[in-house]
């Protein structure tokens, strides 16, 4: 079957590909599971909009759960409509929407990535 991870990502089309291809080699999965959202670090950081919250939730435990999904990753980007704030208030709200995931319990590692204004991913600390 191969071996997953899962992201949490923005509808964005041109954020899709970058992270994929980032998560499939440094963490050696083989299929990157994607869950998306317009802004989905906001969403999650906020913890406001209970549906749709409860709606990523369901989704990330069927690839944690059906898939073995060991890494859930939370992705803020630049130039994002969903999410239209500077890089550094993204930031923050990806560290948080990470802390609310790993309160879920799923048994898997929550990290969270930026994607920069040159399509590049990385890690946020």
């Amino acid at each position: 079957m191969g071996t997953f991870a899962t992201a949490i990502n923005c509808t964005d089309g041109r954020v899709q590909l970058p992270v994929i291809e980032y998560v499939r080699q440094k963490h050696g999965v083989d299929f990157v599971d994607m869950i998306t959202e317009p802004g989905p670090n906001r969403i999650l950081a906020e913890n406001g909009d209970h549906a749709v919250i409860e709606a990523i939730k369901r989704r990330v435990k069927i690839s944690v759960e059906k898939h073995n999904s060991r890494l859930v990753v939370i992705v803020g980007h630049h130039d994002c409509a969903g999410n239209p704030v500077e890089e550094e208030t993204q930031r923050e709200q990806t560290r948080a929407a990470v802390k609310l995931v790993e309160s879920w319990g799923l048994g898997a590692t929550v990290v969270g990535l930026w994607v920069t204004e040159h399509w590049k991913v990385r890690d946020i600390g």
